[in-house]
């Protein structure tokens, strides 16, 4: 076998259409574009969204709703999983950059935590907000919750 003698597998490559070579080439005259208009004609394109005339769909579809500029997402992590990190780590202070070290958020998160599950050890937690089952769970355990 030689790089010369290498060829595509059977039907996998078809000869292109010749398009505008006379009438004998069965593609000539119109060049398969029909008869007059503007999709005949050179340099035409059609505007994204054209219906022809017809009201557009999303000229037909009503507004609704509105983005807040001001809202802030946070990550959530619940308590069962401050529970779990603590009992696996034997760390005593659980901060943002513990979190990114475990891969439960990103350098751009704001962090929150939610009080879903118990908190049994002790722990210092430094979180951007803390929901109020959250923060008394927390201190009820003998830990602190202080804010970002």
């Amino acid at each position: 076998m030689y790089l010369d003698s290498l060829k595509p597998a059977e039907g996998a490559v078809k000869t292109r259409k010749r398009i505008g070579r006379g009438t004998g080439s069965g593609r000539g005259g119109t060049s398969t574009r029909g008869h007059k208009g503007a999709k005949s004609r050179s340099g035409y394109s059609q505007k994204s969204g054209f219906e022809g005339g017809q009201m557009p769909l999303q000229r037909r579809v009503p507004k609704f709703g509105f983005k807040n500029i001001n809202r802030v997402e946070y990550k959530a992590i619940n308590l069962d999983v401050l529970q779990s990190l603590a009992e696996s780590t034997n760390e005593t202070v659980l901060n943002f950059d513990f979190f990114k070290a475990h891969g439960l958020v990103q350098k751009n998160d704001k962090v929150k935590i939610l009080g879903r599950g118990e908190l049994n050890k002790s722990v210092e937690v430094h979180a951007h907000a803390f929901s109020s089952t959250a923060t008394s769970s927390i201190e009820k355990a003998g830990g602190k919750a202080v804010a970002l």
